[in-house]
C-alpha cells in the first residue's frame, strides 16, 4: 500500500462514522481553543500592566510625607507634612543618579468654562513634572519655569476635561476659571488612562507650583514650602536602587534624623511595584495556558481509547487487508494517520473557536485579549503531537495481529 493509499483508506474510516469522529476530536477541540483564549487573554494582561507602566512613567520613585500618631492612632501617609521643595531641590542636584525631581501639590476644585462645570483633580507642579511622567502634549506647550517663578494664571488640562467641558472647540487660549480664578489654556495633554488604583489620569488641571500654592491650594498643611510629594525619575531602571538609597539616606540627613529614628518620609518605587505585577501576570498565564493543556491531554486518551475500540471492531477488516498482501508497516500508517486525522481537525476547529473566542472577549468584556501567532502554531502542533503519542499505540496494536486469526475474529 503506498502512503495515499494509507490515507485514503484513513480518512474512509473517518467518514463512516462522522459523529463518533466528532466526539473523539472534542477534547482536542477545547483544548486547543482554551490554549488559545487562555494565552490571549493572559498577554492581554502583560499589556494592560505594560501600559500601566508606561503611563504612571518608567524608572519613577515617589517620595510621600510621613505620618502623624494622635492618640495612639496612627494617620495616613502624607498626614504630616514633612517634605518641601528644596527637599526636591537637593534631590535633583545631589543624586548623579536622578535625571529629575518634581515636587507636587493637589486638591480638588471645581472648573468652569461658559455654562459648563466639572468638578477635577488640581494639582501644582514644576516643568519637571513633565519629564518625570513622560507626558506628552496633544496640543499647545507646556509652561515655563519664569511662569512658576512668576506664578503665572496658565493652565493645561487633561482629556476627561477636554472631553466633559471643550466638546468641538480648541481648548488651547479660551479663559477657564479654577476656585472662580481665570487661567488661560496653554496646552492639552495626551491621554494617560487609568492607575493601577483606577484612578483616571487625564481627569486632572495641571498648573504652576507657585500658583497653585498662592492662589488655589493653600492652607496651613502646605504652607511655605512644603508639597504633597516628589516624583522622582532615575536615568535608568537599574540605577532605581541606588536613587532610593541615596535619596533615603539624603532626606535622613536634611530632616535630622538620628540613627535608629523612624523616617518621616515613604519612598515607593513604582517601577518595583508594577514589575510584581507583571510578574505575577505573567505567572498566572502560564498557568491557565497549563490548565487548559489538560484538555489536550485528555482529548488524547478520548482518541487512544475510541482507536482501541476502533482496532478490535475492524479486526476482520485487517486480517482481510494482510491477507490480499498489506504489511504490519501498512496497517499502523494507517491508523496512525486516522489518529493524527482526527487530532488536526480538532486542532483546526479549536483554533477557529480559539480566535473567535478571543475576539469575543476583547470585544463584550472589558479586558484586551491579543492573540499571539506563536499560540496558535504552539496549540495546533500540540495536537498533532497528541494524535501521533496515543495514536501509535493502538495503530502498532492493530499491525501486529495475526491475519489468520483475525480472520477467525467474531
Amino acid at each position: 500500500m503506498t502512503f495515499m493509499d494509507c490515507m485514503l483508506a484513513a480518512l474512509g474510516a473517518i467518514r463512516v462514522n462522522v459523529l463518533r469522529s466528532v466526539l473523539t476530536a472534542l477534547g482536542i477541540i477545547i483544548g486547543v481553543a482554551a490554549v488559545i483564549i487562555m494565552i490571549a487573554i493572559g498577554a492581554g494582561a502583560q499589556t494592560k500592566v505594560d501600559n500601566l507602566i508606561k503611563s504612571l512613567g518608567s524608572n519613577l520613585v515617589l517620595v510621600l510625607p510621613g505620618t502623624t500618631t494622635s492618640g495612639g492612632a496612627r494617620g495616613a501617609r502624607g498626614s504630616r507634612p514633612t517634605v518641601t521643595e528644596d527637599d526636591a531641590i537637593a534631590i535633583q542636584n545631589e543624586i548623579d543618579t536622578v535625571q529629575v525631581a518634581a515636587p507636587m501639590v493637589r486638591g480638588g476644585g471645581q472648573l468652569i468654562y461658559g455654562n459648563q462645570n466639572w468638578s477635577t483633580v488640581i494639582a501644582g507642579v514644576t516643568p519637571e513634572y513633565q519629564i518625570a511622567k513622560e507626558w506628552k502634549m496633544e496640543k499647545g506647550r507646556w509652561f515655563s519655569h519664569n511662569e512658576t517663578k512668576s506664578a503665572a494664571k496658565v493652565a493645561l488640562i487633561g482629556e476627561t476635561i477636554v472631553e466633559n467641558m471643550f466638546q468641538g472647540i480648541n481648548p488651547v487660549g479660551e479663559i477657564i476659571r479654577i476656585k472662580r480664578v481665570p487661567f488661560t489654556i496653554i496646552g492639552t495633554l495626551v491621554a494617560k488612562g487609568e492607575t493601577p488604583r483606577g484612578t483616571d489620569q487625564d481627569d486632572t488641571v495641571i498648573v504652576p507650583l507657585s500658583t497653585a500654592k498662592k492662589r488655589l491650594l493653600g492652607g496651613r498643611r502646605l504652607s511655605g514650602k512644603l508639597v504633597n510629594l516628589v516624583f522622582v525619575k532615575s536615568y535608568t531602571s537599574a540605577g532605581v536602587d541606588n536613587t532610593v538609597r541615596s535619596m533615603t539616606e539624603l532626606l535622613r540627613q536634611r530632616h535630622r534624623i538620628q540613627p535608629g529614628q523612624s523616617d518621616d518620609f515613604f519612598v515607593r518605587n513604582l517601577s518595583q511595584i508594577l514589575e510584581a505585577r507583571s510578574d505575577s501576570s505573567r505567572v498566572m498565564t502560564l498557568l491557565l495556558a497549563a490548565v487548559a493543556s489538560i484538555s489536550l491531554i485528555v482529548g488524547g486518551i478520548g482518541i487512544m481509547n475510541i482507536m482501541l475500540v476502533s482496532v478490535t471492531e475492524r479486526t476482520r477488516e485487517i486480517g482481510l487487508r494482510m491477507a490480499i498482501g498489506a504489511k504490519g508497516k501498512d496497517i499502523l500508517l494507517q491508523f496512525l494517520i486516522e489518529a493524527v486525522t482526527l487530532s488536526l481537525i480538532g486542532g483546526a476547529i479549536g483554533v477557529f473557536l480559539g480566535l473567535i473566542g478571543s475576539i469575543t472577549i476583547a470585544q463584550l468584556g472589558d479586558w484586551p485579549a491579543i492573540i499571539q501567532i506563536e499560540s496558535v502554531f504552539l496549540a495546533f502542533g500540540f495536537a498533532a503531537g497528541v494524535g501521533i503519542f496515543f495514536g501509535f499505540y493502538p495503530a502498532r496494536n492493530a499491525a501486529r495481529l495475526d491475519p489468520i486469526e483475525a480472520l477467525r475474529f467474531e
